[in-house]
């Protein structure tokens, strides 16, 4: 009896691209959704009567939805239609942000933020998972495509909200905006056909001396989960807390705080287009140890002149370059040394998602009873410690190194 082919896998990649354009528009509103909490946390503290320290507890809530949907998503995706599946996540996450502006409640609002981070959650899953499944072993520089539309949507959210704002004097209609934007999407997804499951691949046997099962990599898969927790809080507790820190130091009005809201995800987009090259031609540690230098020099630069804008300005531009394409190249850098399943692969995200979730709050409890300068002394000692534990992993993991070839 014989099957019949995949019909993506008769069409070329070229052919295939305009169906992934529903993917890269989703991940633009998605970018959009998860960065406008930054530029509007003042407002929605104002609209709940809450302090900042208090409203902080939205970006744990949302870290915390976002985990819990990528758990829900993986496993949804591999047992119902990918694009039905989809859609109702964009259904859901447009649902969401058409309330938040409504909600005059701290903690009802947390459970809003809650669960619009698990539709972000199963859309981000369906996203990465969908266009593998399109495109198969091609899939590599769509992949990074549809990250960099993440990055295009965050750069835009900064600028929408404050466009809106000035406009409207409100809130509202920034998240209102960001609602209607999804629907056509959804719908795109529904008349879109869902590509099929990816053919159950031989899996690669790996050698390893003197080792019986992948126990041996526990604590190699702690320190780089860690890692993950590190610079991944960085990069979004610096994205959600530089409007209300450059607000607080008095660098301008709101919209000029607005726009290096924007500079730092303009930097961040830059960066990931930069990485792309860059990693065909240097390792992935080189490109870790480049990137975490870089961070620390930008934050140290405000860290001593906090109060000066040129410098706020190159060290958040800075910082936007050079954390940009530490996610993928840490994934790259945990392949090189060890095998990765699924399993080790969600720990890693875990982790990541963890130092989302919990760094922006710690920082919100600073911002008050400390000062807004709190926030870039403690990143700076996290990407400190993230550059220590690099050059831990780097040293722990030489004997692994040789162990796939």
């Amino acid at each position: 009896m014989t099957t019949l082919p995949h019909i993506q896998d008769e069409l070329r990649p070229s052919q295939l691209l305009p169906r992934a354009l529903v993917y890269y528009a989703s991940y633009v509103i998605l970018g959009l959704s998860l960065s406008v909490l930054g530029p509007t946390l003042l407002s929605l503290a104002d609209q709940t009567g809450s302090t900042l320290g208090q409203i902080g507890i939205i970006f744990s809530a949302n870290s915390l939805g976002v985990i819990a949907g990528s758990l829900l998503g993986g496993w949804i995706y591999d047992r119902q239609k990918g694009h039905p599946t989809f859609a109702v996540a964009l259904l859901l996450m447009a649902l969401l942000l058409f309330g938040i502006p409504l909600v005059s409640s701290r903690w009802l609002l947390v459970v809003v933020m809650l669960m619009l981070g698990v539709a972000a959650g199963v859309v981000d899953v369906g996203g990465n998972t969908l266009i593998v499944w399109l495109f198969g072993k091609t899939v590599g520089p769509y992949m990074n495509a549809l990250h960099l539309f993440f990055g295009i949507g965050a750069l835009l959210a900064p600028i929408l909200a404050d466009r809106v704002v000035v406009a409207t004097d409100g809130i509202r209609w920034v998240y209102w905006i960001l609602a209607l934007l999804a629907l056509p999407i959804l719908v795109w997804a529904l008349r879109t056909p869902s590509p099929s499951r990816s053919p159950q691949r031989e899996q690669e046997k790996v050698k390893v001396k003197g080792s019986r099962s992948l126990q041996r990599y526990s604590l190699l898969v702690v320190m780089i989960s860690l890692f993950f927790f590190l610079h991944t809080g960085t990069e979004l507790s610096y994205g959600g807390w530089i409007f209300s820190y450059a607000v607080a130091l008095q660098i301008g009005p709101d919209s000029i705080a607005r726009l290096l809201n924007s500079a730092y995800w303009g930097g961040f987009t830059i960066g990931r287009v930069i990485s792309i090259p860059l990693a065909l031609k240097l390792r992935p540690q080189t490109m870790l140890l480049l990137d975490m230098i870089g961070a620390i020099t930008s934050l140290g630069v405000i860290a001593l002149l906090p109060e000066w804008p040129p410098a706020i300005w190159v060290g958040t531009i800075g910082l936007g370059l050079s954390i940009a394409s530490l996610f993928p190249t840490s994934l790259n850098f945990a392949e090189r040394r060890m095998p990765i399943s699924g399993r080790v692969t969600s720990y890693f995200l875990v982790g990541a998602n963890a130092g989302a979730m919990l760094l922006p709050w710690v920082i919100g409890q600073l911002f008050e009873s400390v000062g807004p300068q709190a926030m870039i002394w403690m990143l700076f000692g996290v990407v400190v410690a993230a550059l220590v534990m690099l050059l831990v992993i780097m040293r722990y993991s030489r004997r692994f190194e040789s162990a796939l070839d």
